[in-house]
């Protein structure tokens, strides 16, 4: 994967004018807790789209007051994180999109960095900064797909081609996804990226972590409802479902099979400990976890 020509040239181009050739697409479901954080940043992108996923807690409405230049999709329903980005995609005209997570904070100069990456290497599909938690810990967010092997070693310290990064944030150059789509709208939450990384890399268009560039990850802030448990149970159900799609799609059915087994084994012995140690939270996402899996079926 060649270095670009212009390289050098587009290192001294303004944050302004790389700025303008990406559209930022935030899916939100009840995230209006997120807009006053993401605002800042946001507010100096040219382009900005929020999905919202049939927020009840008026986030659609109060995007204009943070950030009155975005443009907004309110969808009549939840759709799934997926889905609402497809739904986004299919509106961008610029030449590459960010998604971003509302739970997910990317400094203009660091989009910009990221913009000039996407230039140093002008094959790669994806590009992804380094997300790091509000400790300012380093978390992994890309690896190697796990269907193939376990990635091992030390952290990247330099641009690196990987096999799968987080969609908490993620550079999507869009001539690379012309003639394959985007997420599969059969994983409604988790495993989306996994499965889109996946196909990626099976058709040989790299993928590429940029270190320099980091991204505050509020990892599960994005969602604040009425009914904490109720989130956690439906985290549980979706996670499990996915799973399990995901392993019947690029594995076997049988693989899937064995997949189902043993999650409910997992979960059938987590549950009574969960509730020894007094954990609702945990304790209702155990139980999205068992009844997701218990309603999966094989296609």
């Amino acid at each position: 994967m060649p270095l670009s020509a212009s390289a050098l040239d587009e290192g001294r181009t303004a944050p302004e004018a790389l700025l303008k050739r990406v559209t930022v697409v935030v899916v939100t479901y009840n995230s209006a807790h997120c807009l006053p954080a993401l605002a800042p940043h946001l507010r100096q992108c040219p382009h900005v789209l929020v999905v919202d996923n049939a927020s009840a807690d008026g986030c659609a409405q109060a995007v204009a007051s943070h950030l009155p230049h975005a443009s907004v999709l309110a969808l009549e329903r939840n759709l799934g994180f997926g889905a609402a980005n497809n739904r986004g995609l299919a509106r961008v005209q610029t030449e590459f999109a960010l998604l971003l997570n509302p739970d997910c904070e990317l400094t203009p100069d660091a989009l910009a960095q990221l913009v000039r990456s996407a230039d140093a290497w002008p094959d790669a599909a994806v590009l992804a900064p380094q997300l790091c938690s509000a400790q300012g810990k380093a978390e992994v967010n890309y690896r190697w797909p796990h269907t193939l092997w376990a990635s091992k070693g030390p952290a990247a310290t330099g641009p690196a081609c990987v096999g799968f990064v987080c969609g908490a944030a993620m550079l999507l150059r869009m001539a690379r996804f012309a003639d394959i789509g985007y997420f599969d709208e059969r994983f409604f939450l988790y495993y989306e990226d996994d499965d889109l990384c996946l196909r990626l890399f099976q058709l040989q268009r790299p993928i590429v972590l940029e270190p320099a560039c980091q991204a505050l990850h509020r990892s599960r802030g994005s969602v604040r409802g009425p009914s904490p448990w109720r989130s956690e149970y439906w985290r549980g159900y979706h996670h499990a479902q996915s799973k399990l799609i995901f392993s019947h799609k690029h594995l076997t059915p049988q693989q899937a099979l064995r997949q189902r087994r043993r999650l409910l084994l997992g979960t059938a012995l987590n549950l009574p400990l969960r509730l020894l140690l007094l954990s609702p939270r945990l304790l209702a996402r155990m139980w999205g976890r068992l009844r997701g899996t218990l309603d999966w079926k094989a296609p």
